[in-house]
């Protein structure tokens, strides 16, 4: 019996929508990602693009554990020498928190052109509109992704 490859035409891309509100970053962004590949699905294949579309909103509300706010940074280096900028992970999340999210969700996915394919099915917005109503997402259920209430 020879393994089974999904075709092109045969993929099924279902719209996700996944409210950010009080979620671990992390815990969110792991969940996204496996969401994006197709590992949800029994067609999933490594060499092929199965994942689904998602759609997260309220990325502005997204937490992070412990100390991470401070003591995680974020580099960006511009190419040229001594253009190197480091900032908090807290004051990126501030300032632009639907980024944030799709960094850290890039850094969970494939590192070659499938990767990159993966990661334009993903939607982030600050707020909780989006302009997505017309592909009909279903919300995504994620376990164990809220933060702990101390």
């Amino acid at each position: 019996m020879s393994t089974y490859t999904p075709k092109a035409g045969e993929i099924e891309r279902a719209w996700h929508v996944v409210d950010a509100d009080g979620l671990v970053l992390g815990r969110l962004a792991s969940e996204v990602a496996s969401v994006l590949r197709g590992k949800h699905k029994p067609t999933f294949t490594p060499h092929v693009d199965t994942g689904d579309h998602v759609v997260i909103v309220n990325a502005g509300k997204v937490v992070l554990t412990g100390a991470k706010e401070s003591d995680k940074n974020v580099y960006d280096h511009s190419g040229y020498p001594g253009g190197l900028r480091s900032r908090t992970y807290g004051q990126f999340l501030a300032d632009k928190p639907e980024e944030a999210l799709r960094r850290t969700i890039r850094g969970m996915l494939p590192r070659n052109r499938l990767g990159r394919q993966m990661l334009k099915k993903l939607k982030v917005y600050r707020g909780a509109e989006h302009p997505h109503g017309a592909q009909q997402p279903q919300p995504l259920a994620l376990e164990h992704t809220r933060a702990r209430r101390a």
